[in-house]
């Protein structure tokens, strides 16, 4: 809809617009920029508001273990009240109740903050006319007026009206919900009173360019935009829980059953054996205070968190949470070749033309070298040489059948703006000593066919006055004022051609001239080059007619080379036990030769093609997935077959893609990986995520930080639980044990799960990756937390600690009697324990095989945590509030000494175990 005072921008024609929005040829200006901003603001759609703060609030108390402490401490007021004592416990239990409340409120309030600051950091990039030259400008930047440029890929910045069209289809589906590409047309005078759906001639907010390319003026930003008026942005990043998170949820639902049920069965016996009703209440009170892990739910996310930054810190850029962690699991990554594997700095190194190879120098798109021939056998029936002319002819003809542009950016550095390998193609034009804007100039475009990967071809149609382009074509461009020009990949532009341009000038194409070409083709390819072939043919028809009768000009290769680091990461990705995939456009041979260079592959190894693929049953591909690692000319589409095809087969898949096709296999991946430099708006938008580098290897680094965050997950909640499982079993058994009062009180059980369990926990998800971790087998796919012995050790554990910990409280309370300091031997013997726990928790391995110092966040918790424990027991007013008293020097040493025969069992447990498998393996391999 627009309101009376706006155009109606589809009924008027382009240059009535342009007027309207006075949008000059060049573009705005800076000045006019900055004043029409001020004016209309930033191009921004209003966010999400996301979960108010009151519900952020209300919802950090519906958990099932903070009700049940809740419930704990009105009952614990209730017999503070009958035995008129001031009700401190309960006080104690709402306070961190209130205390885990607050932080997770500040927590996830912070959190949505930031995801909301990171989507209005994330706006796409967009082509504007700026001063007279058309620049890459965040899209927030736009102002109405402002002339933009759009092609396949492109996500629309703004609402606008279409200036001109090159086949270019749109997907509404932000405004429609249909998915089907709707065709543009620049020249369409509409109706003013034509509804939104059908205005052909406009572009709208939100929706995606799939075809073509097309120029346009905008006509508003910001919530002035159709689709501000019509919908908010669905706030794509909200509070999803991992499966880890909804394990532990479940986990706390087991574990406040388990408590109830165990509460039962200590108050029944307890009566039976006329045990104080009052006592065993209370110790009913401690027990389900023991089985509550307050901690570790704050622990959980904070692993997460540390786990994004440290990702992002290599570069990776985690969208959503549950891809860390899924990355732990990874067992197949299915990479691009082009700028993932390779640099993406495409460059030419050789022409074929005529019967002649020549050679390109120099580096990088710095645009000066030399061409250097080389005359090769010439075909049979063919005239050996290369006519005068027909080298500048390839070289402005790969110009005009291209959109990238050769530019100096402010510090005289040469960068290309647009695709790579079109970007190659102006630097060798730069280097034959023409200028890419130049030569547009003088032959402007009139019609064009998108490149497409279906087609595997561009052309375009150009307006040749004087035929000075044409001129090496000799008679057969007599006349001739309009040169189709086609390019793009070899076997399909030869395809097109009748005939060719040999030493004698243009002859027809033989069969075995035709085959000599394609084997000319082949053997660049063979090299790791890429190769692009371009025709030409005078006065040929509009682009509804077959593109046959071209005359081949010649073929350029390009050089993308791998990137350095990229051999490491695929041999880490092998010994990890994840298998690289490589999956491109580029031809069967180029594909092989990176895969060989860089270690994915051999040099004979099988290569499958798009072609291939759509001729196998879903059957078959499953076979041929679970064999080949690289393949070769595969449209977007066809991605989306090969990662079902191998989570069919129970992989756990990684697909990288940059395009707006690759949107739904990067949605089907188990991990979608979108590129952060070259990627669509569209591409981001799909993926759990992001290379800021583009990188292979950072994706390999990812998956190291991933198993990682697993691997401190799984050590501190055998850490956390295994310690509660002692205290639950320690409180459990005293009525049991004729033990006249309660171990530990609800505030010293809040303590310990709170200080003495939570601040090694937090310490632990600091601990570093040990040597190995990349040549372990993957996380299996819906692995518990609890899989490969946690469980285990959890329980064995736990029964030996408390086991430890009640020896000590029978010898305290029948040495000193009920009214000596059993209880503060009891809690203290746990507390410091626990710090034991901690330092054996770090590795599967003895200590004394691992460095000391490789985690300096332990030992401080250690130290602190222990340092606070005997405050509590040596400071008066924190003994009497946590109901304690002094230790004498013998009792304290009773404490510490309890407690290194617990952490002495923990390294012996771990020496028996590493004795037991190198006896199994010995008698194995005997």
């Amino acid at each position: 809809m627009h309101s009376p005072s706006t155009p109606a921008w589809h009924a008027l024609p382009g240059e009535a617009c342009l007027e309207q929005l006075q949008s000059p040829a060049g573009g705005l200006d800076t000045p006019e920029v900055t004043r029409r901003r001020e004016e209309v603001g930033p191009n921004r759609l209003e966010l999400a508001a996301g979960r108010s703060n009151w519900q952020i609030l209300w919802d950090q108390f519906s958990n099932v273990m903070l009700i049940m402490l809740l419930a704990v401490a009105a009952v614990s007021a209730g017999v503070a009240y009958v035995e008129q004592k001031f009700p401190k416990d309960a006080i104690a239990i709402v306070l961190i109740v209130g205390l885990n409340g607050l932080l997770g409120y500040l927590q996830e309030s912070r959190a949505q903050q930031a995801l909301l600051a990171l989507r209005e950091l994330a706006q796409p990039l967009v082509q504007v006319r700026r001063d007279g030259q058309w620049q890459r400008l965040s899209s927030d930047e736009l102002v109405p007026g402002d002339l933009i440029r759009l092609e396949a890929g492109d996500r629309v910045p703004a609402d606008a009206r279409l200036l001109e069209t090159a086949d270019l289809g749109v997907r509404e589906a932000a405004l429609t919900g249909e998915s089907d590409a709707v065709f543009k047309r620049a020249e369409l005078l509409l109706e003013a009173s034509t509804p939104v759906l059908e205005r052909l001639n406009c572009l709208f907010q939100g929706t995606e360019v799939v075809r073509g390319r097309g120029v346009a003026v905008v006509t508003a930003t910001g919530m002035a935009t159709e689709l501000g008026q019509i919908a908010t942005l669905i706030n794509t990043a909200g509070g999803e829980s991992t499966p880890l998170q909804e394990r532990l949820d479940g986990l706390a639902k087991v574990l406040v059953g388990s408590s109830l049920a165990l509460v039962a069965v200590v108050v029944g016996l307890g009566l039976l054996l006329g045990q104080d009703p009052l006592n065993l209440l209370e110790v009913s009170l401690s027990m389900a205070v023991a089985i509550v892990p307050e901690g570790l739910p704050a622990v959980i996310t904070v692993t997460l968190a540390i786990g994004t930054q440290r990702m992002v810190r290599r570069a990776a850029l985690i969208r959503r949470l549950p891809a860390v962690e899924a990355l732990g699991s990874v067992t197949v990554i299915c990479s691009d070749k082009t700028g993932t594997l390779t640099q993406n700095r495409q460059v030419v190194q050789e022409l074929r033309l005529g019967t002649a190879a020549v050679a390109v120098s120099g580096l990088g798109y710095e645009p000066t070298g030399a061409f250097t021939a080389t005359a090769l056998a010439a075909p049979a029936g063919a005239v050996a040489g290369t006519p005068a002319g027909l080298q500048d002819l390839l070289v402005q003809a790969a110009v005009l059948c291209s959109d990238a542009e050769l530019r100096q950016d402010g510090e005289g550095r040469w960068e290309v703006l647009g695709d790579p390998t079109e970007g190659a193609l102006a630097v060798v034009a730069g280097k034959a000593n023409y200028d890419d804007f130049e030569v547009r100039q003088r032959y402007p475009r009139q019609a064009e066919i998108p490149f497409s990967s279906e087609r595997q071809l561009m052309a375009v149609w150009v307006e040749d006055r004087d035929g000075s382009l044409q001129a090496p074509l000799g008679s057969l461009a007599q006349g001739s004022h309009q040169l189709l020009i086609s390019k793009g990949a070899p076997e399909v532009i030869i395809a097109n051609c009748s005939r060719w341009v040999d030493g004698s000038g243009v002859v027809s194409l033989s069969g075995d001239q035709r085959q000599w070409w394609l084997d000319q083709a082949q053997g660049l390819a063979a090299s790791g080059l890429r190769v692009l072939a371009f025709a030409c043919a005078p006065n040929h028809p509009s682009p509804e007619q077959d593109l046959g009768g071209q005359v081949l000009l010649g073929l350029m290769a390009q050089l993308d080379p791998a990137r350095p680091e990229v051999a490491v990461a695929v041999a880490t990705c092998r010994t990890a036990g994840i298998r690289p995939v490589m999956i491109t456009g580029d031809h069967p041979l180029t594909a092989r030769a990176i895969g060989a260079s860089i270690g994915l592959t051999t040099a004979d190894a099988e290569v499958v093609l798009g072609k291939e693929l759509e001729a196998c049953s879903a059957e078959e591909l499953r076979a041929v997935v679970a064999r080949c690692s690289v393949y070769a000319r595969v449209a977007p589409e066809q991605k989306l077959r090969i990662v079902k095809a191998l989570q069919a087969n129970g992989q756990v898949v990684a697909m990288t893609g940059d395009g707006v096709n690759d949107a739904p296999a990067l949605k089907q991946a188990h991990i979608g990986v979108a590129m952060g430099i070259t990627g669509t708006e569209v591409s981001k938008e799909a993926s759990d995520m992001v290379l800021l580098d583009d990188n292979f290897a950072t994706i390999v680094s990812a998956v190291e930080e991933g198993r990682l965050v697993y691997a401190n997950i799984r050590r501190f909640v055998k850490y956390i639980l295994g310690s509660n499982v002692g205290e639950l079993i320690t409180i459990a058994s005293a009525p049991l044990l004729g033990v006249l009062g309660v171990p530990m009180t609800p505030l010293q059980i809040l303590w310990m799960n709170l200080v003495t369990d939570g601040v090694p926990a937090l310490a632990l998800a600091l601990e570093p990756a040990e040597d190995g971790l990349m040549q372990r087998e993957p996380a299996r796919p819906g692995e518990s937390i609890f899989a490969r012995g946690i469980g285990r050790y959890i329980l064995r554990v736990g029964v030996v600690f408390a086991l430890i910990v009640i020896a000590v409280m029978l010898w305290s309370y029948r040495t000193a009697g009920p009214t000596g300091p059993w209880k503060t031997v009891v809690f203290t013997t746990l507390c410091l324990a626990q710090m034991g726990h901690a330092l054996s928790a770090r590795s599967d391995r003895p200590l004394f095989q691992v460095n000391p110092f490789s985690n300096p966040a332990l030992l401080w918790a250690v130290i602190l945590t222990s340092g606070l424990q005997l405050l509590l027991l040596y400071v008066p007013w924190l003994a009497k509030f946590f109901g304690t008293v002094p230790l004498s020097a013998s009792d304290l040493g009773v404490c510490v000494g309890v407690s290194l025969i617990f952490f002495v069992y923990l390294e012996a447990e771990k020496l028996l175990r590493l004795w037991w498998r190198h006896r199994t393996s010995n008698a194995t391999t005997g």
